[in-house]
Formats: structure tokens, sequence, C-alpha cells
């Protein structure tokens, strides 16, 4: 079964452990975000236009 108190513990302990991330690892992690979503983007889009050269849509 599903025990609440442990689970509420455990969220406590990890919330204590939390910090806010200041400037500059803010920015690394929004700089590396937005290369992995133009990667990402960027292998779709040549997927599509490969498909597209040979028709195989």
């Amino acid at each position: 079964m599903f025990n609440f108190k442990s689970f509420a513990k455990q969220c406590t302990r990890v919330w204590h452990l939390l910090k806010k991330p200041d400037s500059y690892e803010f920015k690394t992690v929004a700089k590396v975000s937005a290369i992995g979503l133009v990667v990402v983007g960027f292998i779709g889009f040549a997927i599509s236009m490969i498909f597209g050269y040979f028709g195989l849509k």
C-alpha cells in the first residue's frame, strides 16, 4: 500500500535540499535547453526532408 507519512517525509526532505539557482546557473541551463531544442528540431526537419525527397510520406 501507499504510505502517505513516508511520502510526506521524503517530500519534506527533498524540499529542504532545494535551492534557487543563481543567474549564472539559470542562464547555463536555459542555453543548454535551447541548444537541445534546436538540435532535436533540426534532426526532425532533416528526417522530414529525407522522407520527402524519397517520397516515403
